[in-house]
């Protein structure tokens, strides 16, 4: 059992289910299979109350989710109402699985904290992913969103990956998506640059 009296164990936990959380925001099933596979196979310590997602029923069920969701997101429209059940669903998730990772907490405040935190950041990559999806089907006709919903999955599943591993990595690869998307999106909806030709931007002659 791990010693939950470490408090860099105790952050790491916590970083983990923050960035899981963040995970739910593109896929909202795979935290849920991530967390319950890392409490049945890899003795990681779930929170009280949580420890029902590493049973058997619920690896079964999280897994199958998983797949529907991955192939359905590649369907063109059918991606769009899954982002609509998503607005539901993701925050639940990002809830469960960074209350499960605040091992130092009683239930209560565990599931309090989670939604506050996990709550939160699973909705707002949700709807910045779903706003992309629909950006995507306004100016490609649906096409680039199966290339788009690949990424997510490459992106959802290394970020599932590292958190276990090295979660304080984890959150830093995720700020560096979030700025790196900021930046982008404030250059496309930004002012062009000046033209060297424009009399209002040329120096003298």
């Amino acid at each position: 059992m791990p010693d939950l009296s470490n408090p860099f164990l105790i952050a790491s936990y916590a970083a983990a289910g923050i960035a899981l959380a963040a995970c739910a925001g593109l896929r909202a099933f795979l935290p849920l299979l991530v967390v319950g596979i890392a409490g049945r196979f890899a003795n990681f310590q779930l929170s009280e109350g949580y420890q029902w997602l590493s049973s058997d029923g619920a690896l079964v069920t999280f897994a199958i989710a998983v797949i529907a969701e991955t192939l359905a997101d590649k369907v063109p429209l059918l991606d769009h109402a899954l982002d609509t059940v998503g607005m539901i669903v993701k925050p639940a998730v990002g809830t469960m699985v960074a209350a499960s990772m605040f091992v130092h907490l009683a239930p209560f405040p565990a599931t309090l904290l989670g939604l506050a935190v996990g709550g939160t950041i699973a909705t707002s990559v949700g709807l910045a992913k779903a706003k992309v999806r629909i950006l995507s089907s306004l100016t490609t006709g649906t096409v680039l969103n199966p290339v788009l919903s690949f990424v997510e999955d490459l992106v959802a599943t290394v970020i599932a990956a590292v958190a276990l591993i090295a979660p304080f990595l984890a959150l830093a690869f995720i700020a560096a998506i979030v700025i790196y998307a900021v930046r982008r999106l404030h250059r496309a909806l930004g002012p062009p640059p000046p033209s060297p030709d424009d009399p209002k931007t040329a120096g003298p002659r």
